[in-house]
């Protein structure tokens, strides 16, 4: 166990996490040059298109008499809970930041996470080659915001592999071996636990768990339990990542590496959950930390086509069998059809997911704009949770509304400082406070309402600070706020799919932007089409969308007046017959539209 060093690499998107990852497979030939290729450890072509980490993976490596298992992470904070269970399963953290770009958001909330569970880091600056790396100011940056001295830092290229071998010299150097104790708790080596901290799904092998084993041996056909969901399991296979599965006999104390449980589903085996083998697993005691990941972000998916909804329903049961965060329910809506209300984890998230059911199942879907949970608690004393606003019970049921809050910290050039905080201000946000990186860069800290949060804040934000401000946020609680459901009226008609949760004080600045929106975005038809933004029978904004209109008079050459009047007034009477039987068609930008709102 003294030979082994578990170490996971954390970074910002784009800041070469991935390609020192290559590098390092490479120089310790864990895979020969012949089989190298960019991004190797990501799986999926959206995640080699993207150029970002979706699903975390580890290696097991060779250096110098030593073995090093790697986790290369998640950098997206949709993805947070993977990385921090992650960050459980390992003694040191490697930090990598860009040295043309700097610490951005992501990078310190990553950071703060690994100190929290009291790794060691290496600070690592990365394309010091380029010719805009500013390698003396990110050094000054990272110093002032985890106190880890200049000297310490290793100046790096991933892409040409520029000291990546002292790199690894200094993770054998300074990560610690591991040690039969979890969260500072000494473990009983007679049992053997191991933390789950991560799942995939494999569709001739069924669930295959990425474990750590803190205490005990995993040993391949013997008998096994998952703490936190009760499931009994056989051990099939275990094995090692170098980086395909490698399958061993067993693998012992301090070792990363998979288990194959042949169970149908990754809800069995979540990530957080304990693997324990022992006699009395119904007194045995998890490892502190495991949780089931609620969705704080709600969509509705609907096919284009009627006939495709028993498709959509096979495909999210299939996708749902490797994501394990991936919940769903069926809805029906009067203007799409049948659907499904999607919990998801964040705007990624809902963004891979359609994406996946476009690529990988030929679905062609409509995806209503999206929500947070709100939390209702009734006259009666009885607390609901609602993900869409069409769910709101009778306001005269309802005692109060909560809705989630988040910490949202943003890191921006001082010149966008002004404008960075009138963005946060007029969404409800709560100042802070700010920390001054370095002469140039701020860190500024809010607390807004996450559906501010996850819907517009990042788009606004890049378009504010010409795109040099990254923001990362983290759910804090559901807070009581006077708030009102939004309904849109297409043509007299409620349309659920259209309706929102909003802040009384902002009902009107929301509904007038989404109205006129709609009216760019909606065809014309033959009879007028009112748009209409209502709280309960209270209008608050109102668009129409003229008709076409046939001239009817254009046969007519002289004669009486009453000819011409006769004829019009047939076509305005049919129009009015047209306007009360007419249905409007809704096109997807329908629902993005709500999604922007002009200031």
């Amino acid at each position: 166990m003294k030979n082994i060093r578990n170490f996971c690499i954390i970074a910002h998107i784009d800041h070469g996490k991935s390609t020192l990852a290559d590098r390092m497979l490479e120089i310790t030939g864990t895979v020969k040059k012949r089989d190298m290729q960019a991004q190797i450890l990501d799986g999926m072509e959206l995640e080699r298109e993207r150029g970002i980490t979706i699903k975390l993976q580890p290696v097991r490596m060779k250096w110098k008499d030593h073995i090093l298992n790697l986790i290369d992470t998640p950098g997206h904070v949709d993805f947070s809970f993977e990385v921090s269970r992650s960050l459980a399963a390992v003694e040191g953290a490697i930090l990598v930041v860009d040295a043309t770009q700097g610490i951005e958001a992501q990078t310190l909330a990553n950071l703060y996470s690994a100190l929290e569970h009291n790794l060691e880091i290496i600070p690592v600056l990365n394309k010091v080659d380029l010719p805009a790396a500013d390698v003396e100011r990110v050094g000054k940056e990272i110093e002032n915001a985890i106190g880890i001295g200049r000297d310490e830092m290793i100046e790096i290229s991933a892409k040409t592999g520029l000291n990546v071998d002292t790199v690894l010299d200094e993770i054998v150097k300074k990560f610690p071996a591991p040690k039969e104790t979890f969260a500072g708790e000494q473990l009983d080596v007679e049992e053997t636990k191991a933390l789950v901290f991560d799942s995939v799904f494999d569709p001739y092998r069924g669930v295959v768990a990425f474990i750590r084993v803190f205490s005990g041996e995993i040993e391949k056909r013997k008998k096994a339990q998952f703490l936190g969901t009760k499931t009994d399991i056989e051990i099939l296979d275990c094995g090692y990542f170098r980086p395909k599965f490698d399958s061993q006999q067993k693998i012992k104390t301090g070792e990363i590496g998979f288990v194959v449980t042949g169970l149908k589903s990754t809800r069995q085996a979540r990530v957080g959950d304990t693997l324990y083998v022992g006699k009395e697993a119904q007194h045995a005691k998890a490892l502190p930390g495991f949780r089931i990941v609620s969705p704080m972000l709600f969509a509705g998916f609907f096919p284009t086509d009627g006939d495709d909804f028993p498709q959509l329903r096979d495909s999210l049961e299939k996708l749902s069998l490797s994501d394990s965060a991936l919940v769903f329910e069926p809805e029906h809506s009067p203007a799409l059809g049948n659907g499904f209300r999607i919990g998801l984890l964040g705007m990624l998230h809902m963004e891979i997911i359609q994406e996946r059911l476009e690529r990988e199942f030929n679905m062609d879907i409509i995806v209503t704009a999206p929500s947070v949970p709100y939390d209702v608690i009734l006259n009666s004393g009885e607390k609901i949770r609602i993900s869409s606003a069409a769910n709101l019970p009778d306001p005269t049921l309802i005692q109060e509304i909560q809705e989630p809050w988040s910490r949202v910290e943003i890191i921006c050039p001082q010149e966008y400082v002004g404008g960075t905080m009138d963005l946060c201000t007029k969404r409800r946000g709560v100042y802070k406070n700010m920390q001054h990186l370095d002469e140039v860069r701020v860190v500024i800290t809010f607390e807004m309402p996450l559906s501010s949060v996850i819907t517009e804040l990042h788009d606004k934000l890049k378009s504010i600070s010409s795109g040099y401000a990254s923001v990362s946020s983290e759910f804090l609680e559901f807070r009581t706020e006077d708030l009102v459901k939004l309904n849109i009226l297409i043509a007299g008609d409620p349309v659920d799919s259209l309706s929102q949760m909003v802040h009384r004080s902002e009902a009107r600045y929301v509904g007038s932007p989404i109205v006129k929106k709609l009216k760019e975005v909606i065809p014309r038809a033959n009879f007028p089409i009112a748009l209409q933004a209502a709280i309960g029978g209270k209008i608050i904004a109102r668009e129409t969308i003229a008709a076409y209109r046939k001239d009817v008079t254009a046969g007519l050459y002289g004669g009486d007046v009453s000819r011409k009047n006769k004829l019009l007034k047939k076509q305005k009477a049919g129009k009015k017959r047209m306007k009360a039987m007419g249905k409007v068609n809704l096109p997807q930008d329908a629902f993005m539209a709500i999604l922007k709102r002009d200031e």
